[in-house]
């Protein structure tokens, strides 16, 4: 524990704001987070730890909870329009390094295994739900934050970890448009009840020209998650318009076979319809004075990468450490955050197989080269070469705190 005086901001409460809110309070640094929602977010997509976040969770002491909600994911397949196997791979089959990792947990079981350390070490910190920032003033020795109930506080620092569409990060350092590409596509997550059909604990998928559809175990035997990939146009009216984007879903997996209809039929009575853009975010710095981001906000990949809770979780516990390294001077300590997270977030930001373009052909014979491509990369001979293509943040040093 450390003697310190400093007041600490951290915007959005999920996994990176509730990691790096931990990390503060266990040096002893009293920490507020605001979080937009009412109440935690329970459920989401399954989520992986593998390399250095699987380590940082073993060093933070969450292995214990994780073990509790982790998800028994056996491996994943594609499958043609009938449901029939065109290649699998089992989670073994990689070392655990490829799609399905050896722990999987859904994001809301992640989160809630936080929570759950956070009580007990709540002394110095003040957690509000329903609340965000609606302004920044900073100064050269603190920020003066102005909160959507009308309250006006100062912080020594603040930490943006509220998303890839980031207020905080717009307020800072400007529109999102300056530090986000556009990847080619959409993703859309939602719950729906397990069709009979599918091969408990495996993740199937199947696509067709321009789009895939999946589903995935859920901590539930009885429900799973429908997992929707489009390659498309970027269009903005899409942001906030969720008829629109269950369209845009309907009509590109109109033909698609196999348990579509099924997907597609429970899309619109799913409680937690989530879809977004593929975006990737690319800051010049993580950090502008006072205030820093973290996870989606400052290093986004797109769910593409599969390292996004892998990014949020090392770098929480990376600016934590320098944070608590020397308290009395911010402005090294952020410096030095961005020094060590950068050699991991450059390889975990890599997407594997060359994005959508190459994961999804826009044309029938595309898709049939790119699905004996894969099916080839799962024999003996090949599975070296698919080895290196692999988890190339493995050969990360995770800095000792």
């Amino acid at each position: 524990m450390s003697n310190t005086n400093l007041r600490i901001l951290v915007a959005g409460g999920g996994i990176a704001g509730n990691a790096v809110a931990l990390q503060l309070l266990r040096a002893g640094i009293a920490t507020t987070v605001v979080e937009r929602a009412e109440t935690p977010r329970p459920g989401g997509q399954a989520v992986d730890l593998r390399s250095a976040s699987k380590e940082v969770a073993e060093r933070m002491g969450l292995m214990e909870g994780i073990r509790k909600y982790q998800l028994r994911e056996e491996g994943m397949k594609l499958v043609d329009r009938q449901g029939r196997d065109i290649y699998g791979m089992s989670a073994d089959m990689f070392e655990g390094k490829g799609p399905i990792a050896e722990i999987e947990i859904t994001r809301g079981d992640l989160n809630q295994v936080l929570l759950t350390e956070l009580a007990t070490v709540a002394g110095n910190l003040d957690y509000r739900y329903g609340e965000w920032i609606e302004e920044l003033k900073q100064d050269e020795s603190g920020v003066e934050v102005t909160f959507a109930s009308g309250t006006t506080e100062r912080f020594d620092l603040v930490i943006g970890a509220d998303g890839v569409h980031s207020a905080t990060r717009r307020m800072a350092f400007g529109p999102e448009e300056d530090f986000g590409t556009y990847l080619g596509g959409y993703m859309s997550f939602f719950t729906i009840d397990t069709p009979a059909s599918v091969k408990p604990h495996w993740m199937t998928l199947h696509s067709v020209p321009s789009a895939s559809v999946g589903i995935r175990p859920d901590g539930d035997p009885a429900t799973s998650k429908a997992i929707i990939t489009l390659r498309a146009e970027k269009d903005p009216a899409l942001r906030r318009d969720v008829a629109a984007q269950k369209k845009l879903i309907a009509d590109m997996l109109s033909e698609a076979g196999w348990l579509a209809p099924e997907v597609l039929a429970a899309m619109e009575d799913t409680p937690d319809f989530y879809f977004d853009e593929l975006e990737r975010v690319d800051m010049p710095s993580l950090s502008a004075g006072r205030v820093t981001l973290l996870g989606d906000s400052g290093f986004c990949g797109s769910p593409m990468t599969g390292m996004g809770t892998a990014m949020a979780i090392v770098g929480a516990y990376i600016l934590a450490g320098e944070i608590a390294s020397t308290p009395e001077d911010l402005t090294a300590a952020l410096a030095r955050y961005e020094a060590a997270v950068t050699p991991f977030l450059d390889k975990a930001k890599e997407l594997p197989g060359g994005g959508l373009k190459m994961m999804l052909p826009t044309s029938k014979l595309g898709l049939k080269m790119v699905m004996q491509v894969g099916k080839l990369m799962t024999t003996r001979p090949f599975r070296p070469i698919m080895m290196k293509m692999l988890d190339s943040t493995e050969d990360y040093v995770l800095p000792t705190y």
